[in-house]
């Protein structure tokens, strides 16, 4: 008969706790599997993501190995739609400047400067907006607009950047006939460089102003 009385007493507080806690329990035990749910579901978009992205830039990169007007199709092809499905996955920006250079490569300098300019634009990862400006300002220079080159070149200059900066803002100022300005730019340069190997090829472009 204790027994069945202790057996009851149980009961009752069950009971009681059930009621008191049992939906919050309930909900909270919802909302733990719901969050894992989503958790492994984010997971498996992000891994399927950088899957695509991954393919594109393959795809990308083999067509920049390739000649002719099917291959620069595919190039602009696989950019556009790293940057119209994939903005955020790493292989983007890469994709970029490698479509970027292989429709330079190809003389297509409008084409190479809408990559650029897309990059320059794009805030997400500052490496490469400082290598997206430099090879934009070299662009612009190759269709000899002058001024937006230099734009590109102004502003905060980014760290490992000061050096090669300054050598493209002389290769601008030089093009131009501003020869004593050219050669200030790539003196700055040379400071810049130190002992980098770039400084020796700056260092022809003085000597050869000079001459």
């Amino acid at each position: 008969m204790a027994f069945d009385l202790e057996e009851q007493d149980r009961l009752d507080a069950l009971k009681a706790w059930w009621e008191r806690y049992g939906t919050a329990s309930m909900a909270l035990l919802l909302a733990i599997v719901v969050a894992f749910a989503g958790w492994r579901g984010w997971q498996w978009y992000q891994a399927h993501q950088a899957g695509q992205a991954m393919g594109y830039y393959e795809a990308l990169e083999s067509a920049a190995g390739q000649q002719g007007d099917d291959a620069v199709a595919r190039i602009k092809a696989a950019s556009t739609a790293l940057r119209d499905d994939y903005a955020r996955s790493g292989y983007t920006a890469r994709g970029v400047l490698v479509a970027a250079w292989a429709l330079q490569q190809r003389k297509d300098l409008d084409g190479a400067r809408e990559q650029l300019q897309w990059l320059v634009s794009d805030k997400a990862d500052p490496a490469f907006q400082a290598v997206a400006r430099l090879r934009l300002a070299g662009v612009l220079l190759a269709q000899k607009q002058y001024g937006p080159a230099l734009d590109q070149l102004k502003g905060t200059v980014p760290d490992g950047f000061a050096g090669l900066y300054a050598d493209r803002r002389g290769d601008i100022l030089a093009a131009q006939g501003q020869k004593p300005q050219a050669r200030q730019a790539w003196e700055d340069a040379l400071k810049a460089l130190g002992t980098d190997p770039a400084a020796q090829i700056v260092q022809l472009k003085i000597d050869a102003l000079g001459a």
